[in-house]
């Protein structure tokens, strides 16, 4: 990593070290809230234009153009490192992840063999490029944490209550950590890639454990994801973990071995550095549907969120979950300059 990358304000936010302003970049700034984005997209499958670096390139590239953000988030999904081992699933839109032949014992289990770097060189030559294309912007990795995954391979897809899941978690334990110990694995290979290629920071996206109580984190889940940001300290990179729903979980997340926390609009960020306690940097945490309202009703919770979140350690604006298709681009635009001009020291 270059020296003034490393210098970024982003980085150093992570780092919980001073920066010159709040920085700033938003869950799913590349995506259907973006005209140009839809533009690209045309005729083009998600998982098609996750293996196209071209594509990958250009929509990554999108809200940092637009927006001038700290950072830019690789543009690929959570599935893809499961298509690239095997397994039958395709994105179907208005749906999510679809699974052809859902995981619910040993044999499917078995067939989850080690993800290698060979199964997704459009990944690293995504990154390569995006590396050189954004500069002075630092390029986070991303991949999805291992409840999420165990809950799509077991639901067959999206699911509401997560029942199958659970049933597996609770009522076959041998079963559910030898499915975690291989998504684990998977998910750590795929981040190595990624920061391998270039990548200045990742995040774990384990969008859906927010599902399982504290007790049931700590001894179902816990042991996973510590192995993934463990598995990674070797490489220097900031380490972000964020699901939503996971208020109650704050505690036991800080646990988990990531240097920032993220935390969703429903517990305030000094709250929030009460639960995830010392030594980590946090970000958050804006609820995504308040960019629906006008500028007038924005502005004071975007400045409470910012103010909020100088009780804690080290601060990244952020949404409390992803940008919501609905949302005026010029929104986010006026949003990460008030963050910016608010924030500068």
């Amino acid at each position: 990593m270059t020296a003034h990358l490393a210098d970024s304000a982003f980085l150093r936010a992570c780092r919980r070290e001073p920066v010159p302003h709040t920085p700033v970049w938003f869950m799913r700034q590349a995506g259907r809230s973006l005209p140009e984005y839809r533009r690209v997209r045309e005729g083009t499958s998600m998982l098609a234009a996750c293996a196209t670096p071209d594509l990958v390139v250009e929509i990554t590239m999108q809200p940092v153009r637009r927006y001038s953000t700290d950072a830019a988030i690789f543009f690929s999904d959570i599935v893809v490192p499961l298509k690239a081992i095997g397994v039958d699933l395709d994105i179907t839109p208005g749906v999510g992840p679809v699974v052809g032949s859902p995981v619910r014992d040993a044999s499917g289990i078995a067939a989850l063999r080690p993800l290698e770097p060979s199964d997704v060189p459009y990944v690293t030559e995504s990154v390569q490029a995006l590396v050189k294309e954004l500069d002075r912007v630092p390029l986070i990795g991303f991949a999805g944490g291992p409840f999420t995954l165990a809950s799509y391979l077991i639901e067959g897809g999206p699911s509401k209550n997560h029942d199958r899941t659970k049933a597996m978690m609770y009522g076959a334990p041998e079963l559910w950590h030898e499915l975690m110990d291989r998504l684990t694995a998977i998910t750590l290979a795929f981040l190595r890639i990624q920061v391998a290629a270039g990548a200045s920071a990742i995040q774990l996206f384990d969008s859906w454990v927010g599902a399982v109580a504290p007790v049931d984190y700590r001894a179902y889940v816990l042991p996973h994801t510590s192995r993934i940001f463990a598995g990674l300290a070797d490489l220097g990179v900031p380490r972000i973990h964020f699901g939503v729903g996971t208020g109650e979980l704050l505690g036991v997340m800080g646990e988990a071995g990531a240097d920032v926390v993220g935390v969703d609009w429903r517990v305030p960020l000094d709250e929030a550095a009460l639960r995830v306690g010392p030594g980590k940097a946090l970000q958050g945490n804006l609820d995504p549907a308040v960019l629906l309202a006008p500028w007038d009703v924005v502005e004071p919770r975007a400045r409470d969120v910012l103010e909020r979140g100088r009780v804690a350690e080290g601060h990244v604006f952020n949404l409390g979950h992803g940008v919501l298709p609905s949302t005026d681009p010029d929104q986010l635009a006026r949003l990460t300059d008030f963050v910016h001009e608010a924030s500068a020291r």
